[in-house]
């Protein structure tokens, strides 16, 4: 079961099970998620596909677990945005903490044998001190924004579960996520924002310096990281990154040398609850789930502009 599944990363995940015989239900209230990510999965999965419109705050996602008795669940259903965490931290508990606990509850009573969590190394660590990069999973928890805390409060409640219930679970710590279905909306991605104004010639907003810097990993490797995980790192937080650390400017620069233009740059006030740097030691996740990432920023980002022209409708210059 993959809840959030209808999501760029989530229906990823899903071509990737189906793609190695599983049989899937996906979960997902379609509030950002889209049906057109699982169109390859419907026309492909058949009857190992299940689709169920469910928010996962509601008793019927625990209901629905306990009827399917799903082996693994891979959640992945969130509220997202850092920004409206901080101006309504009730809607993002009521959505990251609750909503979970809905999951957490029939994984118990179906019996799950593992939950797969999608947890932010992005907020996880809050504003490490520059000596400590690249940040290693032994680092006290310390998120800054209500987002960061209810993605921490999720890692809590799974290592009660297992330790009351017997529930195994494995966490892997995102890094920024980018790729080919993320939506260009500001609480989204850089990567897929950047990649829409620049195809479509609008002006490109960078918040702040531009210096802040963030560890971006492309989702197929993520992907591969989180299906691994599904029977490896049991009873561990794992950090899923590049290690590399690149700054907002770099990146604006080498997506708009991919994309071939000049673009207007607006400068706008650092958002709220946002970090000034971050990057992740992926040294555990290397050992316990024998992954690393394989994607360089430069081929990932190339792949993402070239959907977002596909989108726009833009032709591609000749290679």
């Amino acid at each position: 079961m993959v809840t959030g599944g209808a999501g760029f990363i989530g229906s990823t995940l899903v071509d990737r099970l189906l793609a190695e015989g599983h049989e899937v239900d996906v979960v997902d209230d379609l509030s950002s998620g889209s049906l057109t990510n699982l169109a390859e999965a419907r026309a492909i999965g058949g009857r190992a596909l299940s689709f169920h419109q469910l928010d996962v705050r509601v008793p019927e996602t625990t209901a629905l677990i306990v009827r399917r008795r799903p082996a693994v669940i891979f959640h992945l259903a969130a509220q997202i945005d850092v920004p409206a965490s901080v101006t309504d931290p009730v809607a993002d508990a009521d959505v990251n903490i609750l909503g979970s606990l809905r999951v957490l509850e029939g994984a118990r009573a179906a019996g799950t044998d593992r939950v797969v969590y999608a947890a932010s190394g992005s907020t996880l660590y809050g504003e490490p001190d520059p000596a400590d990069l690249p940040i290693r999973e032994s680092h006290p928890y310390r998120p800054v924004s209500p987002y960061g805390v209810s993605k921490k409060a999720v890692i809590d409640y799974l290592v009660a579960y297992r330790e009351l219930h017997a529930l195994e679970f494995s966490a892997l710590a995102l890094g920024n996520v980018y790729g080919p279905r993320q939506p260009p909306r500001a609480e989204a991605g850089v990567v897929a924002v950047f990649a829409h104004a620049l195809v479509t010639g609008g002006p490109v907003t960078v918040f702040g310096d531009g210096e802040q810097t963030r560890d971006y990993v492309y989702v197929d490797d993520v992907v591969d990281a989180l299906a691994r995980a599904a029977t490896r790192g049991g009873g561990l937080v794992c950090n899923v990154g590049t290690g590399t650390e690149t700054s907002v400017n770099v990146l604006l620069r080498t997506m708009s040398a991919l994309a071939g233009v000049d673009p207007e740059i607006r400068q706008a006030p650092v958002r709220q609850g946002e970090l000034r740097r971050s990057v992740l030691d992926p040294t555990r996740a290397s050992i316990h789930l024998g992954w690393r990432s394989w994607t360089t920023l430069e081929v990932g980002s190339a792949l993402v502009v070239e959907e977002a022209k596909r989108r726009a409708g833009v032709a591609s210059a000749p290679r």
